[in-house]
């Protein structure tokens, strides 16, 4: 028999392909939530356009314990004391995993129905628990921030069928938890190209702190060496459609370029990576897409750091641009 087709952990990819998708669908863009999410006592509204470009101010990452967000942040947390656990400011954009978390719990409010039957439905993709378990990579930064910020209650336990994020791990939809193979990557992202999702998100929404911009729901890719745009330059002008390119590699890639201090000038291509390793870059105008389908897992084991993983995917899509 031939062997079974690897399986992917998609991570925070499910933002822009799942969570995203659904809010432009069922939700209204400038209402103000801030009531009904328990945020009463913020003077700024709170809408699903600042939840999809991240520019709530809410901080990266807390951990889900399962009662509210507002809660939560009123009891406060270490600030500071990891680089997961530091403020946001509004109207600049501060990727954070909680505005996903609300649009999660405002979808099941909206539609009536849970979050993981839902994007399964909307997307093609496939809720955790999987039934074939993706590569296994040790825990990231998000478990050894836990005990600072609820050290009362403990990091959800890994199973090899549940994703490798703890927040996802313990229950918290919206922004992961939804994992495919590289067949079924590729009729989600024709499915989501064909409903012009791309194109609506592709809306430049708020900039964040380095100056590069969010649209509504994944960020613009700048064009500056040693930035994906400027590899993408290379793109074959006759290509067309979608592109998975999976690959279950365990070796070191060559070191990928130093970026420079300029990012240069915005492209017309956007993205979005997943904690785990795979990465989506789209042309909104033709629909043109390219997906990586890699893993964080090194040679011997380990978790890859964020200049490996780099390295790894502009490894993989030079080797496709030739």
């Amino acid at each position: 028999m031939p062997p079974a087709e690897p399986f992917f952990d998609l991570a925070s990819l499910a933002k822009p392909l799942v969570t995203a998708p659904l809010a432009l669908t069922h939700l209204a863009l400038d209402a103000d939530r801030r009531t009904q999410l328990g945020f009463s006592e913020r003077e700024e509204p709170l809408t699903v356009r600042q939840l999809l470009s991240h520019s709530t101010g809410l901080p990266p990452w807390l951990p889900y314990t399962g009662e509210p967000l507002a809660i939560q942040l009123r009891k406060g947390f270490p600030v500071d004391s990891h680089p997961l656990l530091r403020l946001g400011q509004v109207g600049t954009s501060t990727y954070s995993d909680l505005g996903f978390r609300l649009l999660g719990e405002l979808l099941e409010v909206e539609t009536g129905m849970p979050f993981a039957a839902l994007g399964a439905q909307s997307s093609g993709l496939s809720p955790a628990p999987w039934s074939e378990a993706p590569t296994d990579i040790p825990d990231g930064p998000d478990a050894a921030a836990w005990p600072l910020a609820a050290p009362m209650t403990p990091v959800p336990p890994r199973y090899p069928n549940l994703p490798h994020d703890a927040n996802a791990r313990a229950g918290m939809r919206g922004h992961a938890g939804f994992g495919a193979s590289a067949a079924q990557m590729k009729q989600a992202l024709e499915r989501w190209v064909q409903s012009g999702f791309p194109a609506r998100m592709a809306v430049e929404t708020a900039c964040a702190e380095d100056g590069t911009h969010w649209g509504l729901g994944f960020q613009r890719v700048f064009g500056g060496v040693g930035r994906f745009g400027f590899c993408l330059k290379g793109m074959p002008s006759n290509l067309v459609g979608v592109h998975v390119l999976a690959s279950t590699a365990m070796e070191l890639a060559p070191p990928a370029p130093e970026p420079g201090e300029d990012p240069g000038e915005p492209t017309e291509w956007w993205m979005h990576f997943g904690f785990t390793g795979p990465a989506l870059f789209v042309r909104p105008h033709d629909g043109l897409c390219l997906c990586l389908l890699i893993h964080r897992r090194g040679p011997s084991g380990e978790m890859l750091d964020l200049k490996q993983l780099t390295a790894r995917r502009w490894a993989l899509l030079r080797q496709f641009l030739g």
